[in-house]
C-alpha cells in the first residue's frame, strides 16, 4: 500500500506540475501537450515518467539540450512522500480523502508560487469546493469549528496585510482562510506559527549567504504548506515537546 500510494503521488504530481505552471499564465492544462520550453519538442509518453525521465535524460531535453528544472522531480517525490505518510497517519479512513486533497492542492500551489509569486484563485476555488464537500462527510468537532477557523484565517491574514501595507499576499489570505476551514482554529494557528518560523528561518540563512536580499519579496507559499502539513500531521506531538521544554 505504501509503495501504491507513493507512485499515485508521483503520477498526480506531474499533473499537478502542469496546473501550477499552466494556470497563472491562463492556459489550457489539457491542450497542448507537454513540450520543451525551449525548442518547443513536444514530449513523448517515456519522456512524461516521473522521476525516471528526468534521471534517464540527465536533466536535459532529449532535443535541444536545454537543461530541465529540477523542481518537477522533486515534487514528484515530495508529493508522492506525503502521499506515503497520509495513508501511514490515517489509514483507509475519511480523513485521508481530505489529507490527499490537502496536499494536491498544495503541490499545485508551490509550483505556482515559486515559479510566479502567485496563488492562483480558480485553484483555490476548485479546492475550496471540494473541502466544503468532505467537511460534510467528515467534519471537524464541533461542526463549526471550520467556520471559525475559516473566519480568524481571513481576519488575522487581512489584519497583518494592513498593518504590513501589502507585506502578506491577497493569495496568502485565501489560503489561510482554506486552510482554517479544514484544520479548526487550533491546526490554523500552529499552522501559522509554523509557516512563519519556517519562513523567517530560511530567510534569515538566505540573506546570510546572499541568496536574497532585505526587503526582497520571497515566495511564502511554500512554508504555509509546509507548516500546514508538520501541524496537520504532528499538530499534537509538536504541542507535547513545546510544553516539555518548560515543564
Amino acid at each position: 500500500m505504501n509503495i501504491l500510494f507513493f507512485i499515485y503521488g508521483l503520477l498526480l504530481a506531474s499533473f499537478y506540475n502542469v496546473v501550477g505552471l499552466r494556470i497563472p499564465l491562463k492556459k489550457s492544462i489539457i491542450r497542448p501537450r507537454s513540450a520543451c520550453p525551449y525548442c518547443g519538442h513536444q514530449l513523448s509518453t517515456k519522456e512524461l515518467i516521473p522521476v525516471f525521465s528526468f534521471i534517464m535524460q540527465g536533466g536535459k531535453c532529449v532535443s535541444c539540450k536545454g537543461e530541465i528544472s529540477p523542481l518537477y522531480p522533486v515534487m514528484e517525490v515530495i508529493t508522492g512522500a506525503f502521499f506515503v505518510l497520509a495513508y501511514q497517519v490515517f489509514g483507509l479512513q475519511l480523513e485521508l480523502i481530505i489529507a490527499l486533497t490537502l496536499i494536491s492542492l498544495f503541490s499545485i500551489i508551490t509550483v505556482s508560487d515559486l515559479k510566479y509569486m502567485i496563488i492562483p484563485d480558480k485553484v483555490l476555488l476548485f479546492f475550496a469546493i471540494l473541502f466544503i464537500v468532505e467537511r460534510l462527510f467528515k467534519p471537524l468537532s464541533p461542526w463549526w469549528a471550520s467556520l471559525t477557523g475559516a473566519a480568524l484565517g481571513f481576519s488575522l491574514l487581512l489584519l497583518i496585510a494592513i498593518i504590513s501595507k501589502g507585506g502578506m499576499g491577497g493569495g496568502d489570505i485565501k489560503l489561510f482562510t482554506l486552510i482554517g476551514f479544514v484544520l479548526g482554529v487550533k491546526g490554523l494557528l500552529l499552522s501559522f506559527f509554523l509557516a512563519t518560523l519556517l519562513g523567517a528561518v530560511v530567510g534569515i540563512a538566505g540573506m546570510l549567504i546572499g541568496k536574497f536580499k532585505k526587503g526582497e519579496a520571497i515566495a511564502f507559499g511554500p512554508y504555509i504548506c509546509l507548516g500546514t502539513i508538520l501541524a496537520y500531521f504532528y499538530g499534537e506531538e509538536i504541542v507535547q515537546w513545546y510544553y516539555s521544554l518548560y515543564i
